[in-house]
């Protein structure tokens, strides 16, 4: 597949439309850092390369699991082939425990365990910060089409969660909370998009509550490609 056109560029990956067919795109995965809605910046060396790498073998599982996303095929170290999609503008956050904006907005003491699985929206604009929304918001300024759209939303942000919080319990680590996208094909499937990685999930050792994601770099603790690899490591692990 050949790289035509560069038609987006995020804080962590580029797009590109493909030149031999109009229906897929190539995702570059860069080495950037940025937190804080991109006031704070940084890079890491290889991060690109190893969230490639851990996002393909998380949707390759999830795919495993009936789950259907925009992944078709690992190009390289740091590219991916996916479906072209329209993404939905919206930020699907799920939580399992306290810790980060829902700490400092609610007042939960970071770390406790929460009583269910939370499910909120973020809509997706720079300019804004990625405010939070709630159903009412997101169906008056059409990010969804209907209230059918955002409990399908909601049903696949828990039914990613049970899959990856067992997953991840397995290999050691706490699956805090995490961060997804979906977009609608051109066949009307909603299909999850964009990455799973440790930029857009907080991992933390199931022993020690080590911080395994960016919040080493959003906290200034250091040794961010060292996690990554070490998530890597233990997703590929038997």
């Amino acid at each position: 597949m050949t790289k035509s056109e560069m038609i987006y560029e995020g804080k962590g990956k580029k797009m590109w439309s493909v030149a031999e067919d109009s229906d897929l795109l190539i995702a570059e995965f860069k080495d950037d850092l940025t937190a804080f809605n991109a006031e704070k910046r940084g890079s890491e060396s290889g991060k690109g390369a190893l969230n490639n790498k851990i996002s393909t073998a998380i949707f390759k599982l999830l795919k495993e699991k009936g789950i259907q996303t925009a992944l078709v095929e690992t190009l390289s170290d740091t590219e991916q082939l996916v479906k072209k999609c329209k993404i939905i503008p919206l930020e699907v956050v799920v939580r399992n425990i306290a810790t980060g904006s829902l700490s400092k907005r609610l007042g939960i003491k970071e770390g406790t365990v929460l009583p269910f699985t939370l499910v909120e929206f973020y809509y997706k604009d720079d300019a804004l910060g990625d405010p939070l929304v709630n159903d009412e918001h997101c169906l008056m300024m059409d990010l969804v089409k209907s209230e059918n759209d955002l409990d399908r939303l909601k049903h696949l942000g828990r039914e990613i969660n049970s899959i990856l919080f067992s997953f991840f319990a397995n290999k050691g680590l706490k699956l805090v909370d995490f961060k997804i996208e979906f977009g609608v094909d051109k066949d009307g499937n909603i299909l999850l998009a964009d990455e799973i990685s440790p930029d857009s999930c907080r991992f933390w050792d199931a022993k020690t509550n080590e911080k395994m994601d960016k919040d080493r770099f959003r906290q200034d603790l250091g040794n961010v490609k060292m996690a990554y690899e070490e998530v890597l490591r233990r997703i590929l692990s038997e």
